[in-house]
């Protein structure tokens, strides 16, 4: 059986001990700040969390790109010349063009190396939620499943991905275009929070509105709690953008709350962050099976 390399991409905000540890590699997109490009690092070496929100938080543009094909054959190229398979796990098709065009160029890197299996699969998720199934694939392979095998399962493990999530501010969400600046503006103006979830079609949809940051952290505790699965022996992932203390403080919640063997604090990286802007909190668990279609 060949081996398997496992890839994600900038949207799966694995940080480098996780990666490190189940061996995950991942391909880079790009975040143009003020019309500069920059690659988007898992590893924050080319500005730090807090320099990029900052960036955010004084109202300098900030937008993405999806995984260049150059990138792609760039790095899945030594692996097929090496005799390894490949099992990528794309952010949602429908928040990045990037599913779409790892599926391109594995039909023709396929067709250089037809003895290798080349699997993309579209996560229906973003953030930790795309990375649980990458993780869910390293341990898949050390157990020594084919590619194949791997990919079927996670396949199979998306819509177990659970996602809760708040922000608080709508301004980035509006210069995304997820939000209508007037929805925004009144938003902020009455602290309305809204609760979003990653639903069956993997698009990021408001399913509440809550009035108040407080408020809101308890609400997407109370959603985990009701949707987590097998919590005594799950990691719940707690995400942020730049609202540590926040996050931490959530954490112990979540962790009363839900009875789960314990909590993974991270940063959202650059290219979901440019999405949802600075103090974003988000959680992520398996658990049952998502049925919302926003």
């Amino acid at each position: 059986m060949n081996k398997v390399k496992i890839f994600g991409d900038s949207c799966c905000d694995l940080p480098r001990e996780l990666r490190e540890k189940y061996d995950i590699d991942y391909v880079k997109m790009n975040v143009v700040i003020d019309g500069e490009e920059k690659p988007a690092s898992l590893d924050w070496d080319v500005f730090s969390p807090e320099e990029f929100y900052g960036y955010m938080r004084r109202g300098i543009r900030t937008t993405t790109t999806q995984v260049p094909t150059k990138e792609y054959i760039e790095r899945f190229t030594p692996v097929l010349e090496a005799g390894d398979d490949i099992v990528y796990i794309a952010c949602s098709g429908v928040l990045s063009g990037s599913y779409n065009t790892s599926r391109v160029v594995a039909a023709q890197l396929k067709e250089k190396y037809p003895e290798r299996e080349i699997h993309c699969i579209d996560a229906l998720n973003s953030c930790l939620g795309q990375g649980m199934l990458l993780l869910k694939a390293a341990e898949l392979r050390d157990e020594g499943k084919s590619a194949s095998e791997i990919a079927g399962t996670v396949s199979d493990l998306r819509l177990n991905v659970n996602q809760f999530a708040t922000v608080d501010s709508l301004d980035a969400l509006k210069r995304a275009g997820r939000v209508k600046g007037s929805k925004a503006f009144f938003g902020n103006l009455f602290g309305v929070k809204p609760i979003i979830i990653s639903d069956v079609n993997g698009q990021n949809v408001p399913v509440k509105k809550v009035k108040g940051r407080v408020a809101s952290l308890d609400e997407i505790v109370a959603m985990m709690k009701d949707a987590i699965t097998d919590a005594e022996n799950q990691t719940v992932y707690v995400g942020h953008a730049d609202c540590r203390e926040d996050c931490e403080l959530l954490a112990e919640k979540v962790k009363a709350a839900t009875g789960c063997r314990d909590t993974y604090i991270f940063d959202i990286g650059p290219i979901i962050g440019a999405s949802v802007g600075p103090s974003m909190i988000v959680l992520y668990a398996f658990g049952k099976k998502v049925e919302i279609a926003g």
